[in-house]
């Protein structure tokens, strides 16, 4: 399937995601919203996928929403019964949090590498995703407040398990700009490198390192570290009885210990594709 937002390859068992507007600074246009839901549940269809990248082109990795491309969407608000419009909206904003929370609840790692700005809904972007690396010109702004609106499609559900609260509060009330230095000590991204290249070859590496372990294990691992994020460690543990009684007894398993021993590198099978029962509607 090809994309009108972003390019889309797979190589090594890793997927990229690579945002392809630079001369708009990859703003968040209509399309991109559908197609974050249909790239990622390309990405569940193809179990030989183990690991994701989303990378960016140009000065900065996204100037986040596009507003021109909403001016519809805001004048129907003006016109109307304020009920059913303030419901449709609800409801329009739900289907714009889904674009990220399908990152969040992705199967695999998802990376991201990010250059010069991550504005507005870039945040919400990164937050859904496991790991980011920045370069040291990687500059953080959570926009909304700067346009008299809440930031409302994940920011400030996500970013508080990530850095310290007093922080997150500061930076979602004031939009000032957070610096890759910043962001490195607070812990919102892992490592800064000193150009866009180094840090993609490095976001790669992690992907491929990734992609080498046991797929069962690493999708058990992401299940777990979600749900304890979002419940008590009491039900996080009993939830780790329950999958490990369904996921200990596995091939991989036997097969990273016969490959200690031999001193080669363990090979280990794909998931089994999804049934497709049933398959999220595509627009």
């Amino acid at each position: 399937m090809s994309y009108k937002t972003f390019d889309f390859t797979t190589a090594d068992h890793v997927a990229q995601i690579v945002f392809n507007r630079p001369d708009k600074a990859n703003a968040m246009i209509l399309p991109f919203w559908q197609e974050m839901v249909d790239v990622f549940a390309e990405i569940e269809d193809r179990p030989e996928i183990r690991a994701v990248v989303i990378s960016s082109t140009g000065k900065h990795f996204t100037g986040g929403l596009d507003l021109s491309a909403f001016g519809t969407i805001a004048g129907d608000m003006l016109t109307g019964d304020r009920g059913r419009v303030g419901e449709q909206f609800r409801r329009a904003v739900a289907e714009m949090q889904e674009s990220f929370a399908v990152i969040d609840r992705c199967r695999v790692p998802v990376i991201a590498a990010i250059q010069g700005g991550c504005v507005g809904g870039g945040v919400d972007l990164i937050s859904a995703c496991d790991m980011r690396y920045g370069t040291t010109d990687a500059w953080f702004c959570i926009q909304e407040i700067n346009i008299g609106m809440t930031a409302d499609v994940g920011t400030l559900q996500r970013l508080p398990h990530l850095m310290p609260s007093g922080l997150v509060r500061e930076l979602a009330y004031t939009g000032r700009r957070m610096m890759a230095d910043e962001a490195l000590r607070s812990g919102l991204v892992n490592q800064l490198f000193d150009s866009q290249a180094a840090m993609l070859a490095h976001a790669l590496d992690t992907a491929r390192s990734i992609a080498s372990k046991s797929p069962l294990a690493i999708h058990g691992t992401k299940e777990m570290l979600n749900y304890t994020r979002d419940h008590s460690v009491a039900d996080a543990l009993n939830y780790m009885q329950v999958w490990q009684s369904g996921m200990f007894l596995t091939a991989d398993l036997m097969e990273a210990i016969t490959a200690q021993q031999q001193k080669r590198e363990p090979t280990f099978a794909d998931l089994l594709p999804a049934r497709k029962i049933v398959r999220k509607r595509q627009r």
